[in-house]
């Protein structure tokens, strides 16, 4: 139901006395340098000459041809029969959670992804979160990356800046930056959380266990409190000899034993109250899980930690993004771009891992996939931003739900990388332009809804066609029956070619079970032209839109197709086109469970950059655990102002009346299906 704006009114009806400024302005982005070569500001203009765009690998201009259809040809006609009850079912997932896709933010982009400060939240990324929220009941969000590793909390920054890079210390062939920032960053993730469903991850730096800095953790639990869920200790050790974080020959006992020293200073801190929410060892790769579970680890600290993790790209593209850095030649994206395009692929993926997931079972651990998205150093311009992304995508989270993974986190980076989920435009774009949500971001959506809000979804590889990789499909039991399918093209149509119809049979024959297909089944469609599609994606026939068109939300009217099935014969014949996606829901509650109704989106407009200002009492701009923000010295959007109230823990309506007296209007999501 929609709400009225009186509605939204009245929600912060009870704080008009004293006054402290917030203001909200236009939408801002990442600054770009403008072709003349002068620094861009947040009150850049847009420069005449865009050329440059394309230079940036979030909106570059490479389009691949899809691969030629696979030779033989796996059948387009083809049957597949489910169970109705879980419990006739043998090799089923863990029960898994709707929010298992989260995504992982590179701290050095905080700023232009989450907000400027805690009074400046890009609406967009609200309404991102807000997407899969309302889908899966919450989002999962990691705020780190190699940037948290030499990231140092200080009480201010010049000019009352959030975070502050120093990029010319940098000593690792990847250039990461070294980072100060703020508590104002765990102050913007609070206010996050006041209006959407997010959960975080952050991470204790580990570049110098002589020196820990524990202050995030401190000022986390203060902060965020139940918000943050877990605390990454060490991102992908196994890596840091090679980028001369540590001595060469660093090993898994030298990780054993410095990890310890960061436990034990743990313990011995006053200010860190939640024990057993660590996340490790997060590997690479180079180093297997089972070798650093034999140092002990496991059994060592294992009432200290409460995830196994670990971080996997499937390839790299670090040649061409750090040319004569030791990575050898450039690949070509269009070489590798089948690769991506097989059920194969997630498979491989997971593959490593899974004698390794019954240890950290047994050990009562989650077992995530802490970072991850199509390439390291940035992915394959064409092919991490196309539509086969978002099949890939999907069939990998998948795989890992199946393969007992309890979550994954897609990594987003800046203008520098090709493989975002979302990307707000460049500063001196973004008072005409919005953001780009990428193909990929459609994955998590997708994996959402199939999984739903229950808690209670297991995941069931099918091997369909003949177990063929380029017609996979998933059965989601929930609650013990049968409730969803997923159905995955991965072939682009060619001469009529392509495209696949399932023949679906709920029990019946000789599974022992009565016949279970019901008289008609509704199916939601991922679709594009072809898997190099980059803009032309649709999610039941609506759209973030293509590059620099998104505001967060889908747009467009929502199409869900119904199926007549046969009930005498027990199936029900799925058409999936080629590309695309079937989510196929079994009965009506396996539909409405996880039809996104009523969550609150945000609307706001790229057009606009006068100064729109809203007083707020700064009694009522209070973190959720009692501390004021009216006697910090912060940060603020208002022009020559730094006495911008925080506004962590304050009811979700306070924040949303400050955005609608800022021109920034609250509508339900039911109004735009």
């Amino acid at each position: 139901m929609l709400k009225s704006p009186f509605f939204l009114l009245s929600l912060a009806g009870l704080w008009t006395f004293v006054q402290a400024e917030v203001t909200v302005y236009g939408q801002q982005g990442i600054s770009m340098p403008s072709v003349s070569g002068s620094t861009a500001t947040a009150a850049a203009t847009p420069t005449s000459d865009t050329s440059w765009i394309s230079s940036l690998a979030a909106y570059n201009n490479v389009s691949l041809t899809p691969p030629a259809l696979p030779d033989p040809m796996p059948a387009t006609t083809f049957g597949i029969t489910v169970l109705n009850n879980a419990q006739n079912v043998n090799g089923l997932s863990v029960p898994q959670r709707g929010n298992f896709m989260g995504f992982s933010i590179e701290m050095s982009v905080v700023q232009q992804v989450i907000g400027k400060n805690s009074s400046f939240i890009q609406v967009p990324f609200l309404n991102l979160l807000a997407t899969i929220a309302d889908r899966a009941g919450s989002v999962l969000v990691r705020v780190g990356g190699n940037t948290q590793e030499t990231a140092t909390l200080v009480d201010s920054l010049p000019n009352n800046t959030m975070i502050a890079k120093d990029k010319e210390n940098a000593s690792n062939p990847t250039d990461t930056p070294i980072l100060d920032f703020t508590a104002e960053m765990l102050y913007l993730m609070a206010n996050v959380s006041s209006l959407v469903n997010a959960k975080w991850y952050l991470g204790i730096p580990f570049n110098d266990t002589s020196n820990l800095r524990l202050q995030i953790a401190e000022a986390a639990e203060t902060i965020l409190g139940d918000n943050v869920v877990a605390f990454q200790v060490g991102n992908e050790p196994d890596l840091y000899a090679d980028h001369q974080h540590r001595p060469a020959g660093y090993n898994q006992t030298d990780y054993f034993n410095e990890f310890g020293i960061i436990v034990q200073a743990i313990q011995n801190d006053p200010k860190i109250t939640s024990r057993g929410n660590l996340v490790a060892p997060s590997l690479q790769g180079t180093w297997t899980l089972d070798s650093v579970f034999d140092t002990g680890f496991l059994t060592t600290y294992g009432d200290t930690l409460s995830i196994v993790a670990v971080e996997h790209y499937p390839d790299n593209n670090c040649a061409a993004a750090f040319p004569n850095a030791g990575f050898g030649d450039p690949k070509n994206p269009q070489d590798v771009f089948g690769n991506y395009l097989t059920h194969a692929s997630g498979q491989n993926l997971v593959n490593p891992y899974l004698s390794s997931i019954p240890t950290a079972q047994a050990a009562s651990k989650e077992f995530m996939m802490f970072e991850t998205n199509t390439a390291s150093c940035g992915g394959f311009p064409g092919i991490s931003d196309s539509f086969g992304s978002a099949l890939w995508g999907v069939d990998y989270g998948l795989q890992m739900a199946y393969s007992n993974f309890t979550g994954a986190l897609l990594h987003v980076g800046g203008q520098d990388v090709s493989y975002n989920p979302f990307t707000p435009p460049p500063t001196n774009l973004s008072s005409i332009n919005q953001w780009t949500v990428g193909p990929i971001f459609y994955s998590s959506v997708v994996i959402a809804e199939a999984l739903g809000k229950s808690n209670t979804s297991r995941v069931l590889d099918l091997f369909a066609n003949s177990a063929n990789a380029y017609t996979p499909a998933y059965a989601i039991y929930e609650n013990d029956a049968i409730a969803r399918l997923v159905l995955i093209n991965f072939m682009s149509e060619q001469n009529g070619q392509g495209a696949y119809t399932a023949t679906i049979s709920v029990g019946g024959g000789e599974t022992g079970e009565a016949n279970g297909t019901p008289a008609q089944v509704k199916v939601k469609y991922l679709a594009a032209p072809s898997v190099g599609e980059k803009n032309n994606i649709t999610w039941a026939n609506q759209t973030f839109g293509g590059r620099f068109a998104a505001d967060g939300r889908l747009s467009g009217t929502e199409v869900i197709q119904t199926i007549t099935c046969d009930t005498n014969a027990n199936t029900c014949q799925i058409p999936v086109p080629a590309p695309g996606i079937a989510l196929v829901y079994l009965s009506n509650d396996a539909q409405s469970s996880v039809d996104p109704t009523a969550s609150a989106t945000f609307a706001t407009t790229a057009v606009t950059k006068t100064a729109n200002t809203v007083s707020i009492d700064p009694s009522v701009l209070a973190t959720s655990n009692g501390q004021s923000g009216a006697n910090r010295s912060l940060s603020s959007t208002s022009k020559g102002s730094n006495a911008a109230g925080r506004t962590a823990g304050v009811a979700p309506g306070l924040t949303l009346l400050a955005m609608v007296l800022a021109g920034v209007s609250v509508v339900a999501a039911a109004a735009r299906r």
